[in-house]
């Protein structure tokens, strides 16, 4: 078995359409693929759309590859029919070996013999999971969490039966979904995060039953300290901080013995009515009468700006944020590097996207340095179709913009779609002169131009220095083939107020 593709469109089967199943079909639709979806709850299909048009603006915020669309959602009326019509099977049945095992030799008898079947299970070991299926070497635990369309982790556990090249394979199309694929070596109940989080919820617990403290406090302790901090360092590094200059070994040795002190409890408190019932009553008071669905809103609105916090960073979740984003730039290439003959539109249509969240301004509007930032973004496309990609800037060469004019027309608003073109108004062996324009969508509603100066710079020495034979015969070509366009009746401009 090989690693999935990670450009081409593929085709991901879901069994189970919950709460986890839903976030793995957005996180799905927004990658680009197509999801087949089954579930023999009532009403499962209409509820799948529904709850797949609630994310959608989240999952619009956090980035959408070419061809991300809704409508790519299919559903089948069976789990076999699913799982054969599937080049990949998610299962997020009910947490309960009794209906995940017939479920899982459902789909293994229905799958093509290389389609990995991945199980959402967040604590049932997959060498249980695998028995009596056909093929078990591709049977694998692929544990998310929620919400799965923002949350990159997702714990890979394999059993006794799986084949190495199935973990590989689980690690690539995760990978390829823009997630944080953690291998877990050994199969342990559980897994590693949940183990993690049970330690805590077990004292939360016990601290509400004896009456220590209460929900919203709990709660409180966890948000403005160590919550914090685990969003970029997690436990272990974030102790090594702890003991100064000695590190871990200084933090163990001074607070070591705190750990011997009778602070916590490990098994969890019996959970009377009373334990419920304050549980209950806490979440609710803290809830202030929103809604599950106003309540997942205000936290995915937190992610988002966690993650995009983290960006700069490149930590944590922060990193595939930014992985994200230049992937999704590298998928939306839809012009190869110009070759020799080429022909060369006029002109030059390379980018387009949406606003994003980062990019507007308290009014809901792309503030004046996000247009900027776009037409970044455009100018790099066109790089990338000179041929001036990673090695060539590697090298110590690039174009350095010398001078910008920028022209705002109109408004743009957050998740509208932009596209830009680039018209070259002149070069010579140092120089590119290009005009780029934005326009809503498809439409050809001008918001905003800007026109740029480009010095070709040795970025060694400093200096503007010719370009390379490559892309100096490219910049060469759009030249001449644009050379019979108009100029943009923005293109000269220059800013005056005429005497009175």
């Amino acid at each position: 078995m090989t690693a999935v593709p990670t450009r081409s469109a593929r085709t991901i089967g879901l069994a189970g359409t919950g709460v986890i199943g839903a976030g793995w079909a957005v996180r799905v639709l927004a990658r680009g693929h197509d999801v087949i979806a089954w579930d023999p709850a009532d009403g499962a299909e209409s509820r799948l759309r529904e709850a797949v048009e609630r994310a959608w603006p989240s999952a619009t915020r956090l980035g959408l590859f070419p061809g991300a669309d809704p409508d790519r959602l299919g559903w089948a009326d069976s789990a076999e029919e699913m799982a054969a019509a599937s080049d990949w099977v998610q299962e997020s049945a009910p947490e309960a070996e009794s209906v995940k095992l017939p479920l899982l030799r459902r789909l293994a008898a229905a799958a093509a013999p290389d389609t990995v079947i991945a199980s959402s299970s967040s604590g049932l070991l997959p060498s249980r999971l695998a028995d009596g299926c056909r093929h078990s070497e591709r049977i694998i635990i692929g544990h998310p969490f929620n919400p799965v369309y923002l949350l990159p982790l997702v714990e890979v556990v394999p059993g006794d039966a799986t084949s190495p090249a199935v973990v590989d394979a689980a690690v690539a199309h995760y990978h390829d979904l823009v997630m944080h694929p953690l291998v877990v070596r050994n199969e342990i109940e559980g897994y590693l995060s949940d183990r993690l989080q049970e330690a805590l919820w077990r004292e939360v617990l016990h601290l509400v039953n004896d009456g220590v403290a209460t929900t919203a406090e709990l709660d409180d302790a966890i948000t403005y300290g160590p919550g914090l901090r685990w969003a970029a360092m997690g436990t272990n590094l974030t102790f090594h901080l702890a003991g100064g200059e000695g590190g871990m070994g200084h933090m163990l040795r001074q607070f070591g013995p705190a750990l011997k002190l009778p602070w916590t409890h490990l098994e969890a408190p019996e959970l009377t009515p009373e334990l419920v019932a304050a549980m209950e009553s806490g979440c609710e008071a803290q809830a202030a009468g929103r809604s599950i669905a106003e309540l997942e809103q205000l936290r995915d609105d937190c992610l988002l700006s966690v993650m995009r916090a983290l960006r700069p960073s490149d930590i944590g979740a922060g990193r595939l944020v930014a992985e994200r984003e230049a992937r999704i730039l590298e998928a939306g290439v839809t012009d190869e590097p110009w070759t020799p003959g080429a022909h060369v539109a006029a002109p030059l249509e390379l980018y387009s996207t949406v606003v994003e969240p980062d990019w507007v301004d308290y009014n809901g509007h792309m503030t004046e340095a996000a247009f900027l930032t776009a037409f970044g973004w455009a100018s790099d496309m066109l790089f990338r179709y000179l041929g001036i990609d990673e090695d060539y800037r590697a090298a110590g060469h690039s174009y350095y913009t010398a001078e910008t004019h920028i022209n705002y027309l109109r408004e743009a608003s957050l998740g509208e779609p932009l596209r830009v073109t680039t018209q070259v108004l002149g070069s010579d062996a140092k120089r590119l002169h290009i005009f780029h324009a934005m326009y809503r969508g498809h439409s050809d509603e001008l918001l905003c131009t800007t026109e740029q100066m480009l010095l070709h710079v040795n970025t060694e020495a400093g200096r503007a220095v010719p370009a390379l034979a490559g892309p100096a015969a490219a910049v060469a070509a759009i030249t001449a083939a644009h050379a019979p366009m108009a100029a943009p009746p923005q293109a000269g401009r220059r800013m005056s107020i005429p005497a009175g």
